[in-house]
């Protein structure tokens, strides 16, 4: 009988292997092949023309401005994903729902338009611009506004993350700490960011790749000024539009490559993820049939 209902479940093997060939299809033209396009264009002039476009003065600058951006954003979208997850999955309040609208805010919005927002609040003609001339503050076409539009734009992933996992885990381990006499420090640390440890990291990945890449809204308030607020993106269709293919091609090069180490930072910790679900699952107890 089992053996019969494998049999009528059981995908066809042509469909099997179509299904294979369409999935690694779409990944060798739409990922690989552009991957290694990449990298052939960086390398076309040779390796001399490939080190000479990265150590260019604007374009280290570049490189050093989009790490600056995402080492500042990061701690902000932690603190900001930590709280609003752990209000979210464990407290019941008024505003809950609309603060979960609010956090995926950033997700429906275009960040072109999320930059002409900022340019329109800090922008010398904005609301607060008046204000910030008179005290010497620069907000757009400076450091501060690019951190500021990066933070709206990546706020969401850390919490999206742990949201559905601190749901999953429920309360009982929270209340269990509180009433053995814990602070509400030591719940955090003993209990509930252990057992976050790996969605957090996960939630961190995404953001600081969408850190380090974002375009449109870092687009808009930065103001393009070479060596001080192009970031790499910023840079890359810079050289691109002035035919520097090689220099172009290097700094995307360097995109690629954060984006490589990314990927295989968020495999390893999904597989361990996985590896302490099923451990979890494990340890269960088994009802006796």
């Amino acid at each position: 009988m089992n053996g019969r209902l494998r049999r009528v479940n059981a995908e066809p093997r042509w469909l099997r292997a179509l299904l294979l060939v369409v999935g690694l299809g779409f990944l060798f033209f739409f990922l690989v092949l552009p991957l290694l396009a990449v990298f052939v264009e960086a390398f076309a002039a040779g390796w001399t023309a490939y080190a000479g476009a990265l150590n260019d003065l604007e374009t280290r600058s570049a490189i050093g401005l989009t790490l600056l951006v995402a080492f500042f954003v990061l701690p902000f979208n932690v603190v900001f994903g930590v709280a609003a997850a752990w209000a979210i999955a464990k407290f019941d309040f008024r505003g809950k729902s609309l603060l979960i609208t609010l956090i995926d805010l950033p997700f429906a919005v275009s960040p072109v338009v999320v930059g002409l927002v900022f340019l329109l609040i800090f922008g010398a003609q904005g609301l607060f611009g008046p204000w910030l001339a008179a005290h010497d503050i620069k907000v757009v076409f400076a450091l501060p506004g690019i951190i500021v539009v990066t933070l709206f734009i990546t706020s969401p992933f850390i919490a999206r993350e742990l949201i559905p996992l601190m749901q999953s885990q429920g309360t009982e381990e929270e209340e269990a700490a509180l009433s053995l006499g814990a602070s509400a420090w030591q719940m955090f640390r003993r209990v509930t960011l252990p057992n976050i440890k790996w969605g957090l990291l996960y939630g961190v990945i995404l953001a600081n790749a969408r850190a380090m890449g974002e375009f449109g809204a870092v687009s808009v308030v930065s103001g393009h000024i070479r060596g001080e607020t192009n970031t790499l993106p910023l840079h890359v269709e810079i050289l691109y539009n002035e035919y520097n293919a090689v220099g172009a091609f290097a700094s995307a090069s360097v995109l690629a490559l954060l984006a490589l180490v990314t990927l295989l930072a968020k495999t390893v910790v999904e597989w361990r993820m996985r590896r302490e679900n099923s451990m979890l699952l494990a340890d269960l107890p088994t009802e006796e049939t």
